[in-house]
């Protein structure tokens, strides 16, 4: 009996495609087995490491037994087929709505929401509304609408720049320094003018975690009203802070409580707790979405208004957010933030207390932290080369420069999500020692050609 060279009852690993070699720039001519197909997925895959320990990241990577069937029974829902898929689209609008109610909309009924493919979808799209918002009172006024531009911290998130590029806005940056760590409204007059679409405020720096005062944002904007007449709107990048300070510091004003804030924007696979990818953003009155942004077109037999960049996109993220939101409610949500937060302070403590280390923040708004090194310390090794060394053990914690003014510093960070345990942080630790101890012994420096940040905000 003649069999093909890839037969089930060849051995997997001397089937053709996993003995042979296969060019990766051509088409392949033949099919494979399923089995040997997966097995030559699946190494590859192997070779990316372990997403439980890349605390470089944000996006979660871990959710429990249930959710993962359920993600298996819904992986083939198209969020976008609302007629089709009808208790889906409803489950959609309940989760923003959940979120209007966390997120102390005055109405939930008068807010408007969708989700995103993930939070940077969501700014883009409270972005658009800003600046449509803007051309409308511009041209009612019968006033230009060349040159608007945005007003944001020099340390937001890389999707700002991407708007202002896309969208023909100049991004105005307020720079960080030693006086000013954060955005805080500072010299904010010198900023903004009749041609600001709106300012955003970041809930959570992806540099060190920390939080940018929004009230003290929205009190300096309200200044310039009264001086300028300039009536000038907040929208909140809560990408992470949004699903975490409404559990964690109840009392901190950031959101919809101010007048100001027209807009909140979050991610769901962050602190929101699902697997990539989806994102949220609500309005907090329908007044603040302009309605020749949403679209209303007949699609599969039914009416479906939508506000989107993507269209086709999964809809089983939309259910995995319905189910935490069932599972944990806002008790659950504060527990699981609350044991992150302790992991976190944990591991800035123990970090903060080696003598190379002093600590830019700890863990006290996201459960997220960064140290540098203390000045003068050495001269033969620095963070990147500490980073590199704890690669060896499978952590992956990136070493990166500060923002504009503060370029100059390089810090690590750590950023603490659910499946990091007390006992992996402990091993974490050991194996931070064990790699400063080897460092601290070196007898001169350590090559500098080839080390930088791995990792880009």
């Amino acid at each position: 009996m003649t069999h093909r060279p890839d037969d089930a009852l060849t051995p997997v690993f001397d089937r053709a495609g996993e003995a042979t070699r296969r060019p990766r720039d051509r088409f392949p001519r033949t099919p494979e087995l399923p089995e040997t197909a997966y097995q030559i997925v699946h190494d590859e895959m192997m070779l990316d490491g372990n997403a439980r320990m890349n605390l470089a990241t944000f996006v979660g990577t871990w959710m429990d037994e249930h959710a993962d069937r359920l993600y298996a029974d819904a992986y083939d829902k198209n969020m976008i087929d609302k007629d089709e898929y009808p208790r889906t689209a409803e489950i959609e609008r309940t989760c923003w709505r959940m979120l209007a109610d966390l997120w102390h909309a005055p109405s939930v009924e008068g807010a408007a929401g969708t989700s995103t493919i993930g939070s940077s979808e969501a700014c883009m799209l409270g972005g658009l509304a800003l600046k449509r918002r803007w051309q409308h009172a511009r041209r009612a006024a019968g006033k230009s609408t060349e040159k608007p531009n945005l007003v944001m911290s020099s340390a937001v998130q890389v999707c700002w720049e991407k708007f202002c590029n896309y969208w023909d806005v100049e991004a105005r940056y307020v720079p960080v320094t030693d006086e000013h760590p954060v955005f805080d409204g500072h010299d904010l007059a010198d900023y903004v003018d009749e041609n600001t679409i709106g300012v955003v405020a970041i809930l959570g720096v992806t540099y060190t975690g920390a939080y940018e005062p929004v009230a003290s944002i929205s009190q300096a904007l309200d200044a310039i009203e009264q001086t300028t007449g300039l009536d000038i709107a907040i929208h909140v990048d809560g990408a992470s802070g949004a699903m975490v300070a409404p559990f964690l510091r109840p009392e901190l004003v950031w959101d919809f409580r101010l007048e100001r804030v027209h807009s909140i924007s979050t991610s769901g696979h962050k602190y929101g707790g699902v697997y990539p990818g989806v994102g949220w953003v609500v309005w907090r009155e329908e007044k603040w979405l302009p309605e020749d942004l949403v679209f209303r077109v007949s699609y599969l037999g039914g009416d479906m208004p939508t506000f989107a960049l993507n269209f086709s996109r999964p809809g089983a993220q939309v259910l995995l957010q319905f189910y935490l939101f069932l599972r944990l409610g806002f008790e659950g949500y504060a527990t699981v933030q609350r044991g992150l937060q302790k992991v976190a302070r944990h591991l800035s403590h123990g970090i903060g207390a080696m003598k190379p280390f002093e600590l830019v923040s700890d863990g006290s708004d996201l459960p997220v932290f960064a140290w540098r090194m203390r000045p003068g310390y050495t001269e033969n090794w620095n963070l990147y080369h500490l980073s590199d060394r704890l690669r060896m053990h499978g952590w992956l914690v990136p070493a990166y420069p500060l923002p504009d003014d503060m370029s100059d510093r390089t810090v690590q960070r750590i950023v603490v999500r659910a499946g990091l345990s007390l006992d992996l942080a402990d091993d974490l630790l050991d194996d931070i020692r064990t790699e400063v101890s080897y460092l601290d012994k070196l007898q001169s420096p350590m090559p500098v050609e080839g080390t930088g940040p791995g990792f880009h905000h």
